[in-house]
């Protein structure tokens, strides 16, 4: 397909072509970014409908579809709980905002749950249509997928076997599309990199405290993504490096186009063919893991309100930021995985709590290079734990 050198080479002509800032390649850039996502979000969502299903449908029982289904489910929380935990650990010691964290204030908190309770309602559509032809309704997807698969377990032998067949030929001519999509990798990263540059260069801020708040979140990432899931991997007696170079490409699609779902093609294809994971585990696990496995996005989450809410003398005591861990990783599950899902979630949170959400505007330049960092860390992880699933479950 390529290599990493020439991944490397098409950065470093999109740092070039960025710091340049002629117009006419700035609109090449953006051309060609636009019509590389469109094409990768073409197929994410039928990817990661039909892996499943046709993964699903394959198993010879609902017991097999359970076995790893709770083995996804269980590391993911585990990880997710983890990257919060890191994340409010980190906001204590770094305090960006220069507040007393045992201060009492009332907070709402129960119009928060109550608001973010009434989002999971959406995950059951009306119709199948709108299901569908919504991009942020992953977990939706997922439901649906997971909930005809396993109706398709208990059908009669033939009809089960018929359904597969169909399933897995879709999946595949999917596949297919998404090999073809990966030959213009190079020049869909040389075109992401033009424009982060070019976003780059054209801002600036210079206060305190929103430096502290992106130090705390790249530490937070940083943490997750070289201690935390390394030492995972050794627990369960594999090598962080072998499998940090065998997913580098996924990792490097997933940095630049910031979005897990995006990523996912390639995600699948390293996996399988640099990591040798079983097409059973890599079909069931990544998808799912694309759509529920947010590490990075509980620590955004977690970070970024915590930080609003102080710089705008809103105080949240010790327990009640325990709390904030919780909700944050179910947030981060219940997350979309598209570009600044998280940023719009968060967003989403501070406004029901009538919390000033001004500030966010300074944060939104710098956004890009968080959110480019966290859909990495993310990936990361759904690496970490797709292989660690596939070591347990195959013999």
């Amino acid at each position: 397909m390529y290599s990493a050198s020439l991944i490397l080479l098409a950065g470093i002509l999109g740092l070039i072509s960025g710091l340049t800032n002629i117009p006419y390649i700035l609109e090449i850039a953006q051309g060609v970014s636009k019509i590389f996502v469109n094409f990768l979000s073409l197929i994410s969502i039928p990817l990661i409908f039909l892996s499943i299903v046709s993964t699903i449908s394959g198993m010879s029982s609902v017991t097999e579809m359970k076995t790893l289904g709770k083995k996804v489910l269980k590391y993911t929380i585990l990880t997710t709980l983890i990257a919060s935990t890191t994340a409010l650990l980190l906001y204590i010691i770094i305090n960006p905002v220069g507040i007393n964290i045992a201060s009492n204030l009332d907070t709402g908190q129960t119009g928060t749950l109550g608001s973010y309770l009434s989002y999971f309602t959406t995950i059951i559509p009306s119709n199948i249509v709108e299901l569908f032809s919504s991009n942020y309704n992953i977990p939706g997807i997922v439901f649906f997928a997971i909930l005809l698969s396993i109706s398709t377990l208990h059908l009669p032998e033939n009809n089960k076997k018929t359904l597969h067949n169909l399933f897995s030929s879709l999946f595949a001519a999917i596949l297919k599309i998404a090999h073809l999509i990966l030959k213009i990798l190079p020049i869909g990263i040389w075109a992401f990199m033009t424009i982060f540059i070019k976003e780059l260069n054209t801002e600036s801020y210079n206060i305190t405290g929103l430096v502290l708040y992106v130090v705390t979140i790249v530490s937070a990432n940083i943490i997750q993504g070289f201690i935390v899931l390394p030492i995972l991997l050794k627990i369960k007696g594999v090598s962080p490096i072998q499998t940090f170079k065998g997913m580098f490409e996924a990792l490097t699609i997933a940095f630049f186009s910031r979005s897990s779902s995006t990523a996912l093609p390639i995600t699948m294809r390293c996996a399988k063919e640099n990591l040798n994971i079983s097409d059973r585990v890599t079909s069931f696990s990544l998808p799912l893991c694309s759509t529920i496995n947010m590490n990075a996005c509980a620590a955004f989450i977690l970070i970024t309100i915590l930080f609003v809410s102080g710089s705008n003398g809103l105080v949240f005591s010790l327990p009640q930021m325990i709390c904030w861990v919780f909700i944050a990783t179910a947030a981060a599950i219940g997350n979309a995985s598209v570009p600044m899902g998280c940023y719009f979630i968060s967003s989403a949170f501070l406004a029901s709590m009538n919390v000033p959400i001004y500030i966010l505007g300074a944060i939104l330049p710098i956004y890009t290079l968080l959110d480019m960092l966290e859909t990495a860390i993310n990936v990361w992880s759904d690496s970490c734990i797709t292989t660690i699933v596939h070591k347990e479950v195959e013999i």
